[in-house]
């Protein structure tokens, strides 16, 4: 059972165990619906991961046709080196406090599709990029 598998972990460790384990593909039509609902494209959603990931839109692609983990996808990012320069609160969590390397990550391109989806300019979003 799942449930054993989480036995003696903390509330923190079980979150970050659940990022980890989330799907890519099944993440990214909603990053994609929320900013195209604010009158953003999937170009500019595109432009954000690319420049948080390193990867080009092919990669991005792969991630998603072959239903990549967090886990797979980030291990295999450049972060940019301005990603440090990402902060604020998403999901309730202070980006700054999270201790968990991909938790971060994960959390940093929800702010970025946060920031998008919120009308911020491309230049802002990607710190002066």
């Amino acid at each position: 059972m799942v449930v054993e598998l989480f036995v003696g972990m903390n509330n923190i460790e079980l979150h970050n165990e659940r990022i980890a384990k989330m799907i890519f593909a099944s993440v990214y039509p909603l990053y994609l619906t929320k900013v195209e609902k604010k009158g953003r494209t999937k170009a500019e959603l595109d432009q954000v991961v690319t420049w948080l990931t390193g990867f080009n839109n092919e990669k991005v692609q792969h991630f998603i046709d072959t239903r990549a983990t967090f886990s797979a996808f980030f291990q295999y990012a450049l972060l940019n080196p301005n990603a440090s320069l990402i902060s604020g609160t998403i999901c309730d969590y202070r980006i700054e406090d999270i201790a968990d390397p991909l938790t971060k990550q994960v959390r940093y391109l929800d702010k970025l599709v946060d920031e998008l989806a919120k009308g911020r300019t491309m230049d802002k979003i990607l710190r002066g990029s």
